[in-house]
């Protein structure tokens, strides 16, 4: 971490500009993105961070998604390429659209390719400037040619107090020239997180309404509307939390997927196995969730405290920090 001087500007009076130079000293964390492996690891002031795949030349999955969700203590709770599901990739979005299947990775499934990935910075409201990305992707066929959807997508890093905190939101739209897209999918499409083995048969879940009534979908699955959803288990010996959070905003309130037998899984879904979404042109999908890790139990009153403070007005955008001006934050090559 480095701490700098930033200069903010200020206009007030409705027709008149009043240009007002405030310098603060804010706390800088660390973000490297290398183009060429295909990875991004974004850090927080708690020295937990999140590592986001999208391409390189060990890369096989059929769609980005975040590999590692890492604790203060330095504990990753995400498992990724399982024998069991080659599909499961640590922390993904996946939906079924226009009766391509997304979730899976076959060769009648389709793709979601990047197409370029940008940086940017947040200024907390505790004066901590957190790195993110944003992201276009196409969601083709399985040529990897004929687009089905397009997608605006945003990783960024959030102040959370004792907990490795990020945001995932996804716009999905229509391509041009394209009139709708029908989105669909089974119970447990959505932003989906396995978990690693040892919390397999072994991890509890806990919601923010702790009188939420669960639907039992098939076996130990489940489906609860619900805020938030929780799951703790053990990491090689170590109990962590990992949270998921709704927003009011989205396009459609969540109903979380949960499963701890014969493996461990939570999902924010949005009942697509009942009501199809259909999203005309010039309009989109829009859904954003927090993703959370604690180092041991926190317990139900902090969730609920860091759910509420992520509901907040998260801090100030702020474009690019220039490569070489700061140390941190610059792209590979």
């Amino acid at each position: 971490m480095k701490r700098l001087a930033v200069f903010l500007a200020a206009s007030v009076m409705a027709s008149v500009c009043v240009a007002t130079a405030v310098t603060i000293e804010v706390t800088l964390v660390e973000a490297k993105v290398s183009k060429a492996d295909g990875y991004a690891k974004l850090y927080d002031a708690n020295q937990g961070h999140v590592g986001y795949v999208f391409g390189g030349e060990d890369f096989k999955a059929s769609k980005p998604y975040v590999k590692e969700l890492v604790s203060p203590k330095g504990v990753n709770p995400l498992r990724d390429n399982v024998a069991d599901h080659i599909h499961h990739h640590g922390l993904m979005f996946a939906v079924a659209i226009d009766g391509v299947d997304f979730w899976s990775e076959t060769r009648k499934c389709g793709r979601q390719i990047q197409r370029d990935i940008s940086e940017v910075w947040q200024l907390s409201p505790r004066f901590v400037l957190l790195p993110g990305i944003k992201t276009p992707l196409e969601w083709t066929k399985p040529d990897g040619t004929t687009v089905v959807a397009t997608e605006k997508r945003t990783i960024q890093m959030n102040d959370g107090v004792g907990a490795t905190l990020m945001t995932w939101r996804t716009q999905l739209s229509p391509p041009d020239g394209k009139d709708s897209i029908k989105i669909t999918g089974s119970h447990y499409f959505g932003l989906g997180m396995r978990f690693v083995q040892s919390m397999d048969n072994a991890s509890t879940f806990a919601f923010a309404d702790p009188n939420a009534k669960s639907e039992a979908v098939r076996g130990d699955e489940k489906l609860t509307p619900s805020e938030w959803a929780a799951c703790t288990g053990k990491v090689d010996g170590n109990t962590v939390t990992v949270a998921m959070f709704d927003h009011p905003a989205n396009s459609r309130p969540v109903l979380w997927f949960t499963m701890s037998r014969p493996f461990s899984y939570l999902s924010a879904t949005i009942d697509l196995h009942r009501k199809a979404l259909v999203v005309k042109a010039g309009e989109k999908l829009d859904v954003r969730y927090g993703a959370a890790v604690w180092d041991g139990e926190p317990g139900r009153d902090r969730i609920e405290a860091a759910y509420k403070e992520w509901l907040e007005p998260s801090g100030l955008d702020l474009p690019p920090i220039p490569a070489g001006k700061t140390g941190p934050g610059r792209f590979g090559p």
